[in-house]
């Protein structure tokens, strides 16, 4: 692939700049706003009778997760198009677990996540299990997907915090930028080992740096984009 031009560049950082917004607010929804009102902890019938009660809303749960996931696809080339000038090999590297990470987040999401409404739906060869049964088959499906998406984190980690660490080397992004990204994936990578080795203390604040981090390069990408002759003296150089 050779290198796009300056002003090519810039287009691209804004076009990163929008992809983040969006995915943002598709994980929010799908990750966040759609779980606290259907998912009751520990309660497997009330979480199946809000699922059913709220089927519509279930499923712009799971429309976020694949909005969510088409552009963190999307992102990741654009962020390796803009930071491979650094070092082509890390930025690869960093593919290489993004795109790891979003496969086995979509296989998570195919399996488990969007697996409840096919347990409660009625179908005839499931008549064999008692409601109570397949309530808590519902459950357990949401509580797989949780330990999937985990074990797609970790690998989502370790690519932002390479793109991270390239970011604070790029001198054409600023340096708070790579920082923020790269304690954001630490995050990930930390709540993720917990939530193999001690659940209990695999809290979902270790993850608060990545709204930050996000914000961030929304706004920046958005409004700044890259500085494009400090793009081109390292593009030159590549």
């Amino acid at each position: 692939m050779g290198s796009p031009s300056a002003m090519l560049v810039q287009t691209y950082a804004r076009i990163a700049g929008a992809l983040f917004l969006l995915s943002a607010i598709a994980g929010g929804l799908g990750e966040f706003f759609v779980p606290s009102q259907l998912i009751v902890a520990g309660d497997a019938t009330a979480t199946a009778n809000k699922i059913m009660a709220s089927e519509s809303l279930f499923r712009m749960g799971l429309a976020g997760y694949v909005i969510e996931a088409l552009c963190d696809v999307a992102l990741t080339l654009i962020l390796y198009v803009l930071l491979r000038p650094i070092h082509a090999n890390l930025a690869l590297l960093a593919v290489f677990f993004r795109l790891v990470s979003t496969a086995v987040f979509g296989v998570a999401e195919v399996l488990f996540y969007a697996a409840p409404p096919l347990i409660l739906g009625g179908a005839e060869y499931l008549k064999t299990f008692s409601p109570e049964q397949l309530n808590t088959l519902a459950y357990l499906s949401i509580r797989l997907f949780g330990y999937g998406s985990g074990i797609a984190f970790v690998f989502y980690g370790v690519g932002s915090v390479l793109f991270g660490y390239l970011i604070f080397r790029s001198g054409y992004l600023p340096r708070l930028l790579g920082v923020l990204l790269a304690v954001s994936g630490l995050g990930f990578v930390v709540r993720t080992f917990l939530l193999v080795l001690a659940p209990a203390s695999a809290s979902l604040a270790l993850l608060l740096p990545t709204v930050v981090a996000g914000l961030a390069l929304t706004v920046w990408l958005l409004v700044r984009g890259v500085d494009v002759a400090k793009w081109r003296e390292k593009a030159l150089v590549e």
